[in-house]
């Protein structure tokens, strides 16, 4: 191979290679975008929910017209707790495999299992769609339902 030809060749490799770094960089700083939109719209929404679990007459504006105030507020205070761990879950902060472990934990408190009875469906149809959000709404359900108290209940 002829000298020219060698140089050429390392340049066209060197290009490529410095290409693909800089595709790399584009997708990962990306997906560092979408995580910290993510993580300003979570914390938003939980910003929200503390405000509407703490106070009865904001919470009022929103309760559904069978369910007392103060239950509302508490279910809230509930919703808050799942979005936390739902929001740690996205982002990677759970380890495979651990999910089930807090889905469970956060089901042996009875508010959850309110809320989640409650709310459980519309936070299925809200999932709708995304794996990640089907697959932790599937854990929680699966939390829920095998609760001891919950199988008493239905018993």
């Amino acid at each position: 191979m002829k000298l020219a030809t060698a140089v050429l060749a390392a340049g066209a490799a060197v290009s490529l290679t410095s290409v693909m770094v800089g595709a790399a960089r584009l997708r990962q700083d990306a997906r560092h975008q979408a995580e910290r939109n993510e993580a300003v719209v979570a914390r938003n929404q939980l910003d929200w929910l503390a405000q509407m679990s703490t106070n009865a007459d904001l919470a009022k504006l929103w309760t559904p017209e069978d369910m007392d105030v103060e239950e509302y507020m508490q279910l809230l205070k509930a919703n808050q707790l799942i979005c936390t761990l739902s929001l740690r879950d996205r982002l990677g902060f759970v380890r495979d495999g651990d999910l089930p472990f807090f889905a469970s934990m956060v089901m042996s408190s009875d508010v959850c299992r309110r809320y989640w009875n409650r709310f459980g469906d519309l936070r299925a149809q809200e999932a709708e769609g995304g794996e990640r959000a089907e697959h932790f709404t599937r854990v929680l359900d699966q939390a829920a339902r095998s609760h001891p108290q919950a199988q008493t209940t239905a018993a």
